[in-house]
């Protein structure tokens, strides 16, 4: 009798199997279907940028978007459990019950409902129901809440409220969990807020929000796709988690805890090389100055010559970071992604070499032939009739023969050498997308090695330019440019800090100093940019004039110009470097040169940086005469 008891028991237990897996298969199927799992999308926050000196630039702001998913609003199962709910819940023990008290109550009230009323009515009561509570909450009048979900009959599901601020989305939330309302969601999203939005916008860059799938769900996120924010995606943008929650086929959790959970990882904080303040004085000097002359664009770049570090830089017309107004018209870099004929500030490079290779110095005569060279076919003019300059005064009044006489001496294979070490026809590898790397042609036609010579037959950008300053500046070291100072931890560690990136040495600290010595006549009361002085400093600086080609005739215009200054202070040890750059002045009240347009945007602006800096006079002030 026991054999045969446990022979049934098994042989029944079989042909359990053989039903559940041949016989009704199909059923069973379905009903596993009303069990799943949610997966969750838990974002991971994006880091701050900051400046030098801890001031915010940008962060992401948390908001929030409520949304409607009609295949749960139009679901009667889902809609009589809501009405059951807000029907129980006012009972006076019902806050008392447990969860499994709770849903023995529910059930037979929700079979009742779904057998004794229309399924049309119910989702109608249920969508009443949930305006209900909803509009209060977000605070705005039923009908306008009504019009929006109603308006998007097709849409299986969509957004009715976007950004919504913390405070609001404690509410939604509150609303949507006391009272079970289905087809309600919110999704928490961040938007990247900018303090100063149209300062050093060209170098911040700013994001874009993505959608991207996850569980068969979508979600937005932010992404960086220009500047900083692109450059440093990787260290800014953190590491997204997920939560994994039980349901049954109503959308419903089984247990209330979810049952895994990787968190998200917040990014880490990037501190720059900029300073704010001086971003701002620069970029008010260089507006101010783009308005007096009537010149549509321009640049102005600070650079440490110690570090690399650029201080500030100043791209106009600009763009705001939190609209992104203008930016498909004002969006490109002047500084980087631009280039120009530098005309006279290029002729450091021949001076450079020149000493470099000790075949002249600072006190070596050249004959300038009074205004007019004549080689063969080769013919230069200068814009007044020097007769003989010392190689110093050959910068201080841009003599173009004398200039081009001293790169003579050089030779046009090392010159050439000179100006590739320089960093010319390459990038400079800034952390800035869409750096342009600029045009030099070796050649051994004399025509346009002379014209290079006092920056003519060469394009570069501003920002190479500010480099081969600093390395002026510094001793002869070619420093990469530097936008990172630091990468911090949200605990504020610093984890990661940039040091100077020498990229080579292009000439000695002799024939440095030497330049440097021959700069200073630039702005003296006999230079060309006597307008560039900053009083209490002894600054050093060269002026550029460049014709403005016109590719359409090939020719040069006649009366359009990009006018620079390129300079530094204090004289004996320089703590900044100042690249101006303004391309296309139409003023008439000035003639329209380096010295007299750039120069004083540069002195302007370097009497402020100086006092940001706290840097100590070198030179006696001279009081001025204030009328009472």
């Amino acid at each position: 009798m026991l054999f045969l008891l446990i022979a049934a028991g098994f042989s029944t237990l079989s042909w359990r199997l053989i039903d559940i897996q041949y016989f009704n298969r199909k059923r069973y199927v379905e009903a596993a279907k009303n069990f799943s799992t949610t997966r969750t999308f838990l974002p991971g926050g994006r880091g701050h940028i900051l400046d030098c000196n801890d001031e915010l630039i940008a962060r992401s702001v948390t908001q929030a978007k409520l949304r409607v998913d009609r295949y749960d609003l139009n679901n009667p199962e889902l809609a009589a459990y809501a009405l059951a709910w807000d029907e129980l819940s006012t009972q006076a023990s019902w806050n008392n019950l447990t969860d499994e008290a709770k849903r023995r109550q529910l059930r037979p009230l929700v079979k009742k409902m779904l057998a004794t009323e229309d399924k049309e009515i119910l989702k109608r009561k249920h969508l009443a129901y949930a305006i209900g509570h909803l509009a209060p909450a977000l605070r705005i009048k039923r009908e306008e809440l009504r019009e929006r979900i109603e308006k998007n009959p097709s849409s299986m599901w969509f957004v009715v409220e976007r950004n919504m601020e913390e405070e609001t989305y404690e509410r939604v939330q509150t609303a949507i969990d006391e009272h079970k309302l289905q087809g309600f969601s919110l999704e928490k999203t961040a938007r990247r807020n900018y303090a100063s939005p149209e300062l050093a916008s060209h170098v911040i860059g700013y994001t874009i929000i993505k959608e991207f799938s996850f569980a068969n769900d979508s979600f937005e996120k932010e992404v960086g796709v220009f500047g900083i924010e692109s450059a440093y995606e990787s260290i800014l943008a953190g590491k997204d988690g997920y939560r994994v929650s039980s349901t049954n086929g109503k959308g419903l959790l089984i247990t209330p805890e979810p049952s895994v959970t990787m968190p998200p990882r917040p990014g880490m904080n990037v501190q720059l090389t900029l300073d704010m303040e001086i971003q701002s004085i620069i970029q008010d000097e260089l507006v101010a100055g783009l308005k007096e002359y009537d010149a549509p664009r321009g640049c102005v770049i600070v650079m440490d010559p110690k570090t690399g570090g650029i201080l500030g830089l100043a791209s106009y017309p600009t763009f705001n970071l939190n609209t992104l107004k203008d930016i498909a018209t004002n969006g490109t870099n002047f500084a980087t992604q631009m280039v120009y004929e530098p005309g006279s500030t290029f002729k450091v490079i021949a001076a450079g070499a020149a000493f470099n290779e000790k075949l002249v110095t600072p006190q070596t005569p050249i004959y300038c032939h009074n205004g007019l060279l004549k080689q063969g076919t080769l013919q230069l003019k200068d814009h007044h009739p020097y007769g003989t300059l010392s190689v110093q005064w050959l910068l201080g009044k841009s003599s173009n023969i004398g200039v081009y006489k001293i790169a003579s001496l050089v030779g046009m294979p090392r010159y050439f050498d000179y100006v590739r070490n320089f960093g010319f026809g390459q990038k400079t590898n800034i952390d800035l997308s869409g750096e342009v790397k600029g045009r030099f042609r070796e050649t051994d036609n004399p025509t346009t090695f002379s014209s290079m010579t006092f920056g003519y037959a060469i394009n570069v950008t501003p920002l190479q330019i500010a480099c081969a300053y600093s390395a002026i500046a510094n001793g002869g070291k070619l420093l990469k440019p530097q936008i990172l100072k630091a990468v911090i931890a949200n605990d504020g560690t610093p984890i990661r800090e940039v040091t100077p990136e020498i990229v080579r040495q292009v000439m000695t600290k002799e024939a440095a100093s030497k330049v440097r010595q021959s700069l200073a006549t630039v702005v003296s009361k006999q230079g060309t940019a006597e307008l560039a002085a900053v009083p209490g400093f002894e600054v050093l600086g060269k002026t550029g004039t460049a014709q403005k080609f016109n590719p359409a005739s090939g020719k040069y215009y006649d009366h359009r110009y990009t006018v620079s200054f390129a300079g530094m202070l204090p004289a004996a040890d320089p703590a900044f470097v100042c690249i101006v750059v303004i391309d296309d002045p139409q003023t008439n009240t000035v003639s329209r040169y380096g010295g007299t347009i750039a120069a004083p945007i540069f002195a302007k602006a370097s009497a402020r940086i100086s006092k940001h800096l706290n840097l100590i006079p070198t030179e006696p002030v001279v009081p001025s005469i204030v009328d009472q």
